[in-house]
């Protein structure tokens, strides 16, 4: 699947604008690929379907998150991400990016 358009990368951390938590980006949809139902019910602000969509392990959490992009912006520091998760999607850090295991999804 593509992932045209998309300004963040699987291994990337994020931050969310409107909620200030800060995450790592283990999937890419180029477009919304939820329900509609999820939509009407999450998407409060009504972000594009259009546009690029990403999974996002939440740091300190034990939750995922599904996240538009115009919602995101890069993180800039350098603290690593605490999730039970990760060793499912990364096997490494390196150069502050995380290292997907071979196969992750895309």
């Amino acid at each position: 699947m593509s992932t045209m358009g998309a300004v963040f990368s699987i291994g990337q951390q994020i931050t969310h604008q409107r909620f200030a938590y800060r995450g790592l980006v283990y999937g890419v949809d180029p477009v919304f690929l939820g329900s509609n139902q999820w939509y009407e019910k999450m998407a409060l602000s009504k972000p594009p379907k259009n546009a690029p969509w990403y999974h996002v392990l939440v740091h300190e959490a034990d939750h995922t998150t599904y996240v538009a992009q115009r919602n995101l912006v890069a993180y800039a520091g350098e603290g690593q991400i605490d999730h039970p998760m990760l060793a499912s999607y990364f096997d490494g850090f390196e150069n502050g990016r995380y290292l997907a295991i071979s196969g992750s999804r895309t």
